[in-house]
């Protein structure tokens, strides 16, 4: 018999033995990645060695700057906790999911269990899914990550500075009983369970090392199947905690400690990926949730060389420090300057795993593959960016422009932060309209709008699209497309 005709009984063979056997299919079938996304708070621009940091080591964030991507131009959705976490976990504008500002203890409302997370959308696809850090989307039980498509937590519920102890904890003598007004304990979570009803100090200084601790397990445990994790860190916002492993090993204080420790985090997680045998199957992501809370001097960081910080839709304040890598699929040492977002996460996975992005409501970010995977010539795939603060848009921008609108936002007016742990008091200014040339001046120093009208005017027809569609308080323009934020007591949907 001809060898030819051999190979296709045998190949016809193979074919019927796959359509019999799933199961072999699957086996044959290319794994899905892995997929973890590491989430500093209030880590500035500037904070860590791939993006100018001086003063203190970060030798793990610098390789896998080495092995993987820089995002120069890569952006939180907005520039304060709990709206940035949702616009990460839905892939949309926080003013389309209604979560606004930092939500509080007891907060009555939180991430609606209708939306479709980050976690569910990996679920869908068989993988494993854990949190390990802080949640800050309601702390009601019906808003917890084990409700919103996470197996495990361990972690917070909210920031850490939500403590009767705060911000007064480092200039109190020792057994000291003050308490600020208003905050309830701090609890500690382990799933749905509370593990510590009142987190201390010393508690705080081991969160770092607990959340590392946990991830490096959850690899071990979850390396046969796909896996999700989500590691939003509690650090570097203050009050700032370090463990004894890196207590004054900076010598840039406390500050460059506590950023030594996270660096030093980093490189666990990816050494456990390394020791799985998954690390060329991982994609991982190391970004912030907003720029550094500026009013806290020595204790926060560097948005240099952006305008402004925290609590501001400045470049400072919502521009920050992002590394992707994933050997064999992004190339190593690459930077790309286009602009993206925290929000490009949900459907740049869905395209990598194969899930389906929700088809029934409108998602704001947008596959950010090509630019990732340095794929030639690749462009933003945003037309616009909506720069809101609290329901309040403040400005408008693409590629390179940026239209600020007429606005008030806290500064410190060129004055110094505070010290030790205490803030200084920001003072109010005011910006009119403005245009300026972010990749000529990213500092935002030098207004360009009467020399542009024709870019003044494009960026203005984006603002009342974005008017019309997510709202603005600044001019009493009511969304049209904005959905229901959750709210405690109201019935829930279904879980999924």
């Amino acid at each position: 018999m001809p060898p030819t005709t051999l190979c296709g009984r045998f190949a016809l063979l193979l074919c019927w033995f796959l359509l019999q056997n799933p199961a072999a299919q699957a086996a044959d079938a290319p794994r899905p990645p892995n997929i973890v996304v590491i989430f500093i708070d209030d880590m500035g621009y500037a904070d860590i060695g791939p993006f100018g940091a001086k003063g203190y080591p970060t030798p793990r964030l610098d390789r896998m700057a080495a092995e993987g991507i820089r995002m120069t131009d890569f952006h939180a959705a907005t520039a304060v906790c709990s709206a940035s976490r949702a616009a990460l976990m839905t892939g949309c504008y926080p003013e389309r999911v209604g979560v606004l500002g930092a939500l509080g203890p007891r907060s009555r409302v939180g991430l609606n269990p209708d939306e479709v997370t980050l976690a569910e959308l990996c679920k869908s696809r068989g993988y494993a899914t854990a949190i390990f850090g802080k949640w800050h989307l309601g702390d009601r039980p019906q808003f917890l990550p084990l409700r919103q498509g996470f197996d495990e937590w361990y972690g917070l519920p909210y920031s850490n500075d939500m403590w009767p102890l705060h911000p007064g904890y480092a200039n109190l003598p020792a057994g000291a009983a003050q308490r600020k007004q208003g905050y309830p304990e701090l609890p500690l979570f382990d799933g749905d369970e509370i593990v510590k009803a009142a987190v201390t100090g010393e508690d705080q200084a081991q969160l770092t090392t607990q959340y590392t601790e946990h991830a490096v397990d959850f690899i071990r445990r979850s390396k046969d199947r796909p896996f999700f994790l989500y590691m939003p860190h509690s650090m570097v916002h203050v009050p700032l905690f370090v463990s004894d492993k890196f207590a004054g090993k900076s010598g840039a204080g406390l500050f460059g400690d506590v950023v030594m420790e996270v660096d030093w985090s980093v490189g666990q997680v990816l050494d456990a990926l390394d020791e799985a045998g998954v690390d060329d199957e991982t994609l991982v992501l190391f970004t912030s949730d907003n720029g550094p809370w500026l009013s806290y001097g020595d204790h926060a960081g560097s948005a240099a060389p952006l305008r402004e910080g925290k609590g501001t839709m400045f470049e400072g304040g919502y521009r920050v420090p992002c590394v992707a890598r994933w050997p064999g699929h992004i190339p190593a040492g690459s930077t790309c300057d286009e602009l993206a977002t925290t929000m490009d996460l949900l459907p740049t996975v869905a395209g990598l795993i194969g899930a389906e992005v929700p088809a029934d409501r409108v998602i704001d970010g947008r596959d950010i593959w090509p630019l990732l995977s340095g794929e030639p010539d690749a462009r933003s795939p945003h037309d616009a960016f909506y720069c809101y603060y609290g329901g309040e848009l403040h400005a408008v921008r693409d590629r390179r422009w940026k239209l600020h609108v007429p606005h008030a936002y806290r500064t410190m007016g060129g004055r110094p932060g505070g010290a030790g742990g205490s803030p200084a008091e920001y003072q109010q200014a005011k910006i009119g309209q403005s245009l300026y040339d972010l990749k000529a001046d990213p500092g935002e120093t030098v207004d360009v709008a009467a020399e542009h009208p024709d870019v003044v005017k494009r960026l203005q027809g984006f603002a009342e699209k974005a008017r019309r569609d997510l709202g603005d308080t600044l001019t009493k323009t009511p969304a049209t497309g904005a959905r229901a934020v959750g709210v405690a007591g109201r019935p829930q949907p279904r879980e999924r």
